[in-house]
């Protein structure tokens, strides 16, 4: 691309390009064992790359490269590490990947990819970070057995259900920005996670308690159909934790055990009854510093006039069932929210009265 100068030191009359072309590494033999090309490149990946038998690595940095894959990664066993993020590449994932059994990480994100999700993918042996976000990838999420880490496919239009086992293995899991419907039973095994965003699918049913794990330190589930959450008061959340389960249809109690939360987002729910007390020695020891319950149906702020909030702390309980009297002055929501303080007390009564007869 215009201003970059990263060929400028490809001199082809040059008695040893393993030691002067820039992003070139050789073997001890001098044979290409890395290839690092940009950033700021623009063109197409010539199908000659499948003539570096000896290739470990492939890299491409962010540009403008445009095309196809190239189609022979057959000739390629040696590779380990595919990274060509942030082009402009398209069309499917060619099925000779089907044969590096010796990757460990693929990272095909923010590119123009498109086709079903290859089966083979999720199956090679020793691949433990696949990272496909950001395409156009579709159809279902396939079953999983490499020991993967690391599994990004957001921002796709991957539908479907998620298959019934994923690698205990798995501590990234980022499945968010697609259409992807039914329980998420099959992620109950997953008690290692650290990092798990769902957001802005169509799951339904109940969150499992083993996501909210000792490992969990950001979680993502809003703006699906989740209905439950099933949480005890075992449960302890690691300090510093995020948790964002807005914009979901979950009814019941607030669950006591969600109290140490840093950042807790449960605001546009279901949720009844009283907040409970964690919540509030939560935020006045400055363990929560985020606390969203707007737009539900809770029904008390059990608050002592004699308490004092951190100034670090942003508390929205507006659009509920309770007297505004006691949160006056505490409130701090986000700015889109409607500045009614209280819902109109004919929704709470016949929501209530609905409740206690279904």
């Amino acid at each position: 691309m215009p201003g970059s100068a990263f060929f400028s030191t490809w001199d082809f009359t040059t008695p040893d390009p393993c030691s002067t072309f820039a992003g070139l590494t050789c073997t001890s033999l001098g044979r290409v064992s890395a290839l690092s090309l940009g950033p700021n490149l623009s063109g197409s990946l010539s199908p000659s790359i499948s003539n570096l038998t000896h290739l470990t690595q492939l890299v491409l940095y962010p540009g403008l490269v445009t095309g196809p894959l190239p189609p022979r990664f057959d000739t390629l066993p040696l590779l380990r590490v595919i990274s060509l993020t942030r082009n402009r590449l398209t069309g499917p994932i060619p099925n000779s990947f089907s044969s590096l059994s010796y990757l460990h990480t693929l990272d095909l994100s923010y590119n123009q990819l498109s086709g079903s999700l290859p089966p083979f993918l999720t199956t090679l042996p020793r691949l433990k970070v696949l990272v496909l976000a950001s395409n156009r990838f579709s159809d279902n999420v396939k079953p999983v057995s490499s020991p993967l880490l690391h599994l990004d496919l957001k921002m796709n239009q991957i539908s479907g259900q998620l298959p019934p086992l994923f690698p205990t293995t798995l501590r990234y899991l980022s499945l968010a920005g697609n259409s992807i419907s039914g329980t998420i039973i099959p992620l109950e095994p997953l008690t290692d996670l650290t990092y798990i965003d769902l957001s802005m699918n169509r799951f339904t049913g109940a969150i499992p308690q083993s996501l909210f794990g000792s490992t969990t330190t950001s979680m993502f589930l809003q703006r699906n159909n989740f209905t439950s959450i099933n949480a005890t008061s075992l449960l302890m959340l690691p300090q510093g934790s995020v948790v964002d389960l807005s914009h979901n249809s979950i009814s019941g109690e607030l669950p006591p055990s969600l109290a140490g939360a840093e950042s807790l987002f449960l605001n546009n729910n279901r949720f009844t009854g009283e907040i409970p007390e964690e919540y509030i020695k939560s935020l006045i020891n400055g363990t929560t510093e985020t606390l969203f319950l707007q737009h539900n149906y809770l029904t008390r702020f059990p608050w002592n006039s004699g308490s004092q909030l951190p100034d670090s702390v942003s508390l929205c309980l507006s659009y509920n069932c309770m007297d505004t009297d006691p949160v006056v002055g505490l409130s701090t929501c986000p700015i889109e929210v409607a500045p009614l303080l209280s819902r109109p007390a004919i929704q709470c009564s016949r929501f209530y009265n609905h409740s206690s007869t279904g």
